[in-house]
């Protein structure tokens, strides 16, 4: 096969699916955060190894940089009655567009029952209304809040009115347990309707591991949203349009990133979203520098990485946007087996389960 044949090859949808059972998809975390199943692969030697997830500090040593992102997941699923007819109405918070208004942006379901001008109940006793201003997208609506009191007393109310946004796919029912496991340790920053996968294998015992044995940590924070779910709908990737996701990589950050490079340490990735997030802020030589605002980076083979050495992420669905990254990294051939290996080994994929550390 020529390069240029294999180079359109890998840049087909189609070549990103592989068989996903339900019994493969992890429905809840392992007991233990950091005692996953962990999947090293070699992309020197191409080789695997079954390894524990605790086990990860054995492939870095002193000075080696771990970075983290630590968006803060928050409660953006909402259950409520439209005015009049009672209907139920489920509405998931996207992002707040005027914190003064009290406008959201929002996705609707069942979308079809809403239109501008509506007012949707929240809550016992309807302790908060909404009422619907504009129409973003087919799926998507502005909404504006109504209630009386101050902007913290607001966001409470919101917020104790939500529930945890786990992925339908992983479990219809969301339990108390998952509002602390779907969530990383270091969670600070909130704005994310998505967890960062790759994250919540950490543990407190496995970050003080980490302090002892001198492996630095570093912090970005991308706050991820409903994107990460949606389908890709081209075969041809290089049409697909990821959705914005807003970002923030601070100076102190950027120093610790660039410092570890240019003393020939390594850089891991810990998930899709930190290699988004430093792909994005990259600049001449593989160094990054302070940024924030929003990225739409989507990245698939072929692709040159120019900051991290490694990275650690969750077995990813099928097609799906993250899986491509990875096999970008990667290597598409050696991910591609990975998973299938994965498959035949009993690995737990999705957002509960198991993980990949590619070297």
């Amino acid at each position: 096969m020529s390069f240029t044949t294999k180079r359109e090859k890998i840049m087909k949808l189609s070549q990103y699916g592989y068989e996903l059972t339900q019994e493969m998809l992890a429905k809840y975390p392992a007991d233990n955060r950091d005692e996953s199943r962990l999947m090293v692969i070699n992309r020197a030697t191409g080789t695997i190894e079954h390894r524990i997830f605790k086990d990860i500090i054995e492939y870095f040593d002193e000075k080696d940089l771990f970075l983290f992102n630590d968006t803060k997941v928050f409660p953006a699923r909402l259950y409520g009655n439209k005015e009049k007819t009672g209907a139920e109405i489920e509405i998931f918070l996207l992002r707040e567009l005027n914190s003064e208004l009290r406008l959201w942006d929002v996705i609707v379901d069942p979308a079809r029952k809403i239109r501008i001008g509506n007012k949707l109940y929240f809550g016992d006793d309807d302790m908060m209304g909404a009422e619907v201003i504009d129409n973003t997208t087919s799926r998507g609506r502005t909404l504006r809040f109504l209630f009386d009191g101050s902007y913290e007393e607001f966001k409470d109310a919101l917020f104790r009115l939500g529930e945890t946004p786990l992925p339908r796919w992983v479990r219809e029912k969301v339990e108390p347990e998952d509002a602390e496991r779907y969530q990383t340790i270091f969670a600070k920053h909130e704005g994310a309707v998505a967890a960062p996968t790759a994250g919540l294998h950490f543990s407190k015992h496995l970050l003080k591991r980490m302090d002892i044995k001198g492996i630095e940590k570093g912090f970005i924070t991308l706050h991820a949203g409903l994107g990460n779910f949606r389908t890709v709908d081209v075969e041809d990737l290089s049409k697909h349009k990821m959705d914005s996701e807003q970002f923030r990589v601070t100076e102190e950050t950027a120093e610790l990133v660039n410092s570890t490079k240019r003393s020939g340490h390594k850089v891991v990735a810990i998930g899709t979203t930190v290699m988004r997030t430093i792909e994005t802020a990259v600049s001449t030589g593989g160094m990054i520098k302070p940024m924030e605002g929003w990225t739409n980076k989507f990245i698939f083979n072929p692709y040159n990485f120019t900051v991290a050495n490694a990275m650690v992420s969750n077995f990813q669905l099928p097609e799906s946007t993250q899986l491509m990254m990875v096999a970008a990294f990667g290597g598409y051939d050696l991910v591609m087996n990975a998973y299938e290996v994965a498959r035949q080994e009993g690995y737990r994929f999705g957002t509960y389960g198991d993980a990949m550390l590619i070297l």
